[in-house]
Formats: structure tokens, C-alpha cells, sequence
């Protein structure tokens, strides 16, 4: 266990780049904004390498005081069923299955020794698959009557409402019914895994936000998950780094 707990050690997931700056290899990326709200927040990041090596990660875990899973590429479809038709092939990222078994292996491990939990975007999805879920692979072609939520041209801007559960995690924090949020994404939560609730949706019923059902809380201390990106949005609107800094304390505890 980290020893100052005035600032805690935050694990966090980065992305995989096919060529890095300095040689022509794979290498870790990762933008600035999550370890930047991070801190803000009171936190310490730590970006843990997309290797998934089962000792490493498990040390790592051991070490920290909470995990951050990060957005990034799609997840593979293999891992959450069905055969998908050649049109929604070829919306598809190309998946990084290191990545995805990096991450599995963290989420195991983050469950396993019970520590806290942010998880974003791809992370958000990831959780639901990892827990029996699944994803609309790409929403525009699959639910064509829903807002565009792939407002890349607008990633750090307020692009729509979400509705909040009066009786979530999320409500609390927030303190209202509704937030803005942003929405840089293609894919989202279909079917809902088991331990979860939804505890923000957007007009067209897209999930934004998920924790646990009373009764599943032994499964993590603490957990808040998240399709849009608040790190994109602290810089200009306080109430999210409320947002990270309630997941910071959880940290802290």
C-alpha cells in the first residue's frame, strides 16, 4: 500500500501507439488531461505500461490506492459475442488485444483487492463487457433514431444533458438532475451487465453513467463509471473536478 495517503496513488490505463516518438515500436500513449485533472484533484498519477504481465499488474494494484481506466481504442468484439454483419466491421477501431487483456487482468486484479474504481469511456464499456454485458458496436448504425455522439470536432465542449437517477452516486455529487456533457464516441453499453445500474442516460436512452446495485457493493469500495470524458471538462466547468475529487477522497480513505 502506498504510505502518504494525503496525496494517493492513482493507477492510470494508457492507450497502445503502433509507433512511438522515438523508435518505430509499440509504445504507451496517453493524453495529459487525466493525470492533469488527476492532480487537480489531489491525486498522484501513475501510468501503468499496456503489458499484460499478470505480476506486474497484480503488484501495481497492490501498490496504488485506486485505478482510472481510460478511453482509447475499441474494444474487440470477440469478448462481448455475436457475428458482426461487414458494415459494422468497418466501423471498428482495430482493436489492441494487449490492451484488452492488460485491462482484464487490472480490472481482476482491481476487484480482487478491493480498490476504488474510475472508469471513462472505453474503460466504462470495458467494465460492462468484463461483467457479462454488451456494446452497440457502432451507435449511429445500430440505433439510427439516437443523437450523434460522435461529436469529435466538439471533445471538450458541452454537447448534451444526461439525466441523473435521484438516488445515485452521480446525483450527489453533482447535486442536480442534470449534467452537460461531452460526447466523443461510437460505441455504448447495450445490455447492461448484472452487478449495475444506470444512473445517467441521455435523451435517447444511451447509458452515460453506471454504478453498482445496492447489494453488489462488495465488489468494489468504491465505483463510478462514465461514457463521456470529464477530463476533458474540469479545465472550464468546477463541477468536475468535484467529480474527480470525490473519486480522489474515495482514494484517500
Amino acid at each position: 500500500m502506498s504510505t502518504n495517503k494525503k496525496f494517493p496513488l492513482i493507477l492510470i490505463t494508457p492507450c497502445v501507439q503502433k509507433r512511438g516518438a522515438e523508435f518505430s515500436d509499440c509504445s504507451t500513449n496517453i493524453s495529459d488531461q487525466y493525470p492533469g485533472a488527476l492532480l487537480t484533484a489531489g491525486g498522484v498519477p501513475w501510468i501503468l505500461p499496456c503489458i499484460p504481465n499478470r505480476d506486474m499488474v497484480r503488484e501495481a494494484v497492490a501498490a496504488c490506492d485506486g485505478v482510472l481506466f481510460t478511453g482509447g481504442e475499441d474494444i474487440s468484439p470477440k469478448l462481448y459475442g455475436g457475428t458482426l454483419t461487414e458494415a459494422l466491421q468497418k466501423t471498428l477501431v482495430p482493436a489492441e488485444p494487449q490492451r484488452d487483456l492488460m485491462e482484464l487482468m487490472l480490472l481482476e486484479e482491481t476487484c480482487a483487492r478491493k480498490k476504488p474504481l474510475l472508469a471513462i469511456c472505453r474503460g466504462h464499456q470495458l467494465l460492462n463487457v468484463a461483467f457479462g454485458g454488451t456494446l452497440f458496436v457502432d451507435i449511429a448504425s445500430q440505433r439510427p433514431d439516437s443523437l450523434n455522439h460522435s461529436r469529435l470536432d466538439l471533445k471538450n465542449k458541452i454537447v448534451h444533458e444526461a439525466r441523473l437517477a435521484p438516488d445515485s452516486q452521480m446525483h450527489r455529487i453533482f447535486q442536480s438532475d442534470t449534467i452537460g456533457v461531452n460526447s466523443s464516441h461510437h460505441q455504448a453499453i447495450k445490455r447492461l451487465a448484472k452487478p449495475f445500474r444506470a444512473t445517467a442516460k441521455s435523451s435517447d436512452g444511451i447509458i452515460e453513467a453506471i454504478e453498482l446495485k445496492p447489494g453488489e457493493q462488495g465488489l468494489f469500495p468504491y465505483l463510478s463509471s462514465v461514457q463521456f470524458h470529464p477530463e476533458r471538462l474540469y479545465a472550464r466547468h468546477p463541477e468536475f473536478v468535484t467529480f474527480f475529487r470525490d473519486f480522489v477522497d474515495a482514494c484517500r480513505r
